[in-house]
């Protein structure tokens, strides 16, 4: 489908297009009882009258073409006055109603499944504009990779220019979401492609025979110059010789693309090829599309041309024509003569579209935030950020907070109390360093980072079914931070609420053990606690600082204000909290001891 009108008028777009929905299929009507009354008559009374068959045939296809073609127009529409409806969803961060992700979650990766990139309420609801499998699987690759600066930089600039077109966006998008709804996997259609040429030189002589004899016979019996008998001993021979045919066709009828990969492609094709481009990565990604030797569009209108013919042989239309003509010859010959030119092409054409999908789903997240953050990849291991929030918390209440961790700086030790926001700015940080290593712009109104390794251990749950409890869990993941960063790999860790698993004199015990073995480090990170006792460490300790949340009890309510703030946390809420759930905290009462007698 070409796309060659704006959107901005798309509700008298999608109406006008309904009126002539109507209109194709009254005259698809009209001309079919045309044709029936014409054979008719032709048949029984005026055989010369058959020769309108063939007019009125082409009238009716040529129909049948605009229907469909509107049919889509009209699909195409709708999907994009949804899109427009699910991106109001999205600002107001109301996510539920798009695909989760959850089959890219991994328990054990560094830090996804602790930062909500995948799963309920997720980075990847939020920015997910892929349409196809394979889209998905490349943006879900690309959200969970290990920090790469110059790739970053790479698809930050490709992104930056594709938000200038919104409406290409929006064009992409909408005609993948209208005619890719039944995903077939293609691996059959490459094998295909790679097989044996089955065109045969000796199939040219059916391939001519067959409309220049039968058309001859048409007009010989119908002027009644030949007996209808010829016809029918032409149809059997046909018959016999079709059949040297048949299986490579059966072949490659299975292994064709669906209708609505086909629609897909061409339509992008088209798409990419009516724009340009002036970013390196944009114009590589453009140039196998629109080659100067030949258009991907136009390779893949023929295929699906000659897809429609080879899906419908089975077509009452196609049998007749086919038996008189004996058009699978040239079905067969237009196949392997379009496998040999554009065979090599496809699978490359597939993945540059993947790569365009997970672009796209950047650039169109980029719009619609509009964010104007400046974005500094450094080779010091640090970090400065200024008024960063969480993507997922709806920007009308979300609270932004600075920080920075200098060179000689290490660890950040975080204290707090309940719900203060401890956690959150963890996982801000940590789903910005995500963002901005994907190629998008971070929440934040700037954002200069070292090449950090992402590492996280934040929610460590048990499993009943590999008997790991929490605690074991945890000692896990820690295990896995201590291997990266014995390996020499520069790690930015979020360790929440370390150790909580164990009791307090064990857990304090072994939080200065693993405190003094990170410091000594070349890494940096972030370690909330409750335990006030690990916050004197900051005088023993060169490079650990204390930092923290506070909160604010006025008319036997909590305020919390959500910012971070020096030092440690001077007083904690759980009794408080405890008090407003219902729960009387108060001493607790001993039986005094009775006397023996």
């Amino acid at each position: 489908m070409k796309i060659n009108f704006s959107l901005s008028n798309k509700i008298q777009l999608l109406a006008t297009c309904k009126k002539r929905l109507v209109l194709l299929s009254t005259l698809r009507v009209v001309v079919f009882l045309g044709l029936l009354a014409v054979a008719l008559v032709g048949i029984s009374e005026l055989p010369s009258l058959l020769f309108l068959l063939f007019p009125l045939s082409a009238v009716f296809i040529i129909l049948i073409k605009h229907h469909n073609l509107e049919k889509d127009k009209e699909q195409f529409l709708k999907t994009i006055i949804l899109l427009e409806e699910e991106e109001e969803l999205r600002a107001d961060r109301t996510l539920s109603s798009f695909d989760p992700g959850t089959e890219f979650l991994e328990k054990d990766h560094p830090f996804t499944a602790d930062l909500d990139i995948f799963g309920p309420h997720s980075l990847y609801q939020l920015i997910n504009h892929t349409v196809s499998k394979e889209g998905k699987n490349l943006l879900a690759t690309w959200l969970k990779s290990k920090t790469d600066p110059e790739t970053a930089k790479r698809r930050h600039g490709a992104m930056t220019e594709l938000s200038q077109y919104p409406e290409f966006l929006l064009k992409f998008e909408g005609l993948g979401r209208t005619f890719l709804s039944r995903e077939k996997s293609k691996s059959a259609l490459f094998n295909w492609l790679k097989s044996p040429n089955h065109w045969n030189q000796l199939f040219w002589v059916p391939a001519i025979i067959g409309p220049v004899g039968g058309s001859l016979l048409l007009v010989l019996i119908i002027m009644k110059i030949l007996p209808a008998a010829y016809l029918g001993l032409f149809i059997l021979v046909g018959a016999g010789l079709l059949g040297l045919v048949f299986k490579p066709l059966m072949h490659a009828m299975k292994n064709m693309p669906n209708e609505g990969d086909l629609k897909t492609f061409k339509s992008w094709a088209y798409l990419l090829e009516e724009n340009s481009f002036e970013h390196p990565y944009l114009q590589s990604l453009q140039e196998p599309i629109s080659s100067t030797s030949f258009h991907a569009s136009q390779a893949l209108d023929s295929l699906e041309q000659q897809t429609f013919l080879v899906q419908n042989r089975a077509n009452l239309m196609y049998l007749v024509f086919n038996m008189l003509f004996w058009v699978d010859f040239w079905v067969l010959f237009r196949l392997e003569t379009w496998k040999r030119i554009y065979g090599n092409q496809v699978q490359q054409w597939e993945f540059i579209f993947q790569e365009w999908e997970a672009l796209i789903s950047l650039a169109a997240h980029n719009v619609a935030e509009r964010p104007s953050t400046e974005i500094e990849w450094t080779q010091e291991a640090a970090w400065r950020v200024k008024n960063i929030r969480h993507p997922l918390i709806s920007p009308k209440t979300c609270v932004g907070n600075d920080f920075s961790l200098g060179k000689d700086q290490k660890i950040v030790l975080l204290t707090g109390s309940n719900m203060s926001g401890k956690t959150t700015f963890m996982r801000t940080l940590g789903i910005n360093l995500v963002m901005a290593n994907l190629g998008l712009n971070p929440l934040a109104d700037s954002f200069s980072c070292g090449p950090f390794q992402l590492y996280t251990s934040m929610r460590n749950a048990d499993n009943l079914g590999e008997s790991v409890s929490s605690f074991y869990a945890e000692l896990n993941r820690i295990k896995g931070l201590l291997s990266r960063i014995n390996s020499d790999a520069l790690v930015f860790f979020l360790l929440d609420e370390i150790l909580k698993g164990t009791n307090t004199a064990d857990r304090i015990t072994g939080s200065k053990a693993l405190i003094a073995q990170l410091i000594n480090s070349t890494s940096k990170g972030i370690i909330s606690t409750h335990d006030m006792e690990l916050t004197k460490l900051e005088g023993e300790l060169p490079g650990l600082e204390n930092r923290s949340f506070h909160h604010e009890i006025k008319a036997d309510e909590i305020h919390f204000d959500y910012k971070i703030k020096p030092g440690s946390c001077p007083n904690f809420n759980a009794q408080k909290l405890m008090e407003l759930m219902g729960i009387v905290v108060s001493p607790i009462k001993t039986m005094p001891k009775q006397e023996s007698l």
